[in-house]
């Protein structure tokens, strides 16, 4: 890592770890929810961004991961902190079946494929209400008491997502990473210099599995509640826009995404009930001029040196 890339992240480290002593109780609790779901905006760029795997279900892996946690706290006497390694290890488990299933179609089919089983986990999620809560969700869920105020709550969260934030980018930089690379832009051509097309890309399901799976977890912890909407399909849709509007090839661009859309949602709704149009309008503009997205677009121009040389006669 360049030296000054170091310097820039460690600053952004340092504000973050700051946010607590002079932020009020309510935006820390944003800021707690824009990591995790810019965790989990991260762990679908790895499988669509880098892998070009059409995942159109991703929060399914989400919500897997926050009912494995609640309902390791809630059913069992086990220690905390069996639950929150369960959750996202049920996700990872849950991405192997899923890929086992769909990894042998392509493209449309394994994304309509992927949908109709997620959706199927939400049904029976909304419906088990012995189990599951059913719509009510479940709530008031026991967490341990160091995680129980929104500071502590924060922290964790934080050190959570860069932890996982470090490992992923380990993961995409690691030859596997290159292979599923390589599969994204000829997977033909792959399979010809003898790489296993679908075993990366089922390895690739199981790792973004349960990376989805620790966001879920780490809602639990910051919330306290769960509910079937965390599985439906049109969590995935803002999701996929907030890759799409922070930058499907750059590592941090979903985390921007996420940064931007819950942002949106938070101040913009306190305005308008229409916050969704402007995010329509927002999306419109960046489609049409930004296609690599914002931080796409910044990393484009700082590797041209921003202002292109004049051409001397």
């Amino acid at each position: 890592m360049r030296k000054k890339t170091l310097l820039w992240l460690s600053a952004g480290i340092i504000v973050l770890l700051l946010f607590p002593t002079f932020l009020p109780r309510f935006y820390v609790y944003l800021a707690s929810i824009i990591l995790l779901y810019g965790l989990l905006a991260t762990s679908l760029n790895l499988v669509l961004g880098y892998g070009g795997i059409f995942q159109f279900h991703h929060c399914v892996f989400y919500g897997v991961g926050a009912y494995g946690t609640t309902l390791m706290l809630t059913k069992t006497g086990l220690p905390a902190v069996f639950a929150f390694f369960a959750g996202p290890l049920v996700s990872a488990a849950f991405g192997l079946i899923m890929g086992i299933i769909c990894i042998r179609l392509s493209k449309l089919y394994f994304g309509m494929l992927q949908i109709s089983l997620g959706s199927l986990v939400w049904a029976i999620v909304y419906r088990w209400y012995s189990f599951t809560g059913g719509d009510d969700g479940i709530h008031g869920i026991p967490i341990p008491e160091m995680l129980s105020s929104p500071n502590s709550a924060y922290y964790y969260t934080l050190t959570v997502t860069i932890v996982c934030l470090f490992v992923m980018r380990k993961i995409i930089n690691s030859p596997f990473g290159s292979a599923l690379q390589g599969i994204r832009d000829n997977p033909v051509r792959s399979e010809m210099i003898g790489i296993n097309v679908r075993r990366h890309q089922l390895l690739a399901l199981v790792v973004a599995g349960f990376f989805a799976g620790v966001a879920g977890s780490l809602f639990v912890v910051v919330d306290n509640t769960v509910f079937p909407d965390m599985l439906f399909w049109t969590l995935s849709l803002e999701i996929f826009i907030m890759c799409l509007l922070g930058g499907w090839f750059t590592f941090l661009g979903p985390m921007l995404g996420a940064a931007i859309i819950i942002a949106l949602r938070t101040f913009v709704s306190t305005y308008t009930v229409y916050w969704a149009l402007v995010l329509g309008i927002i999306m419109m503009l960046v489609i049409f001029f930004l296609p690599n997205g914002i931080l796409g677009y910044v990393e484009e121009k700082f590797k041209k040196g921003f202002i292109e040389p004049e051409i001397k006669e």
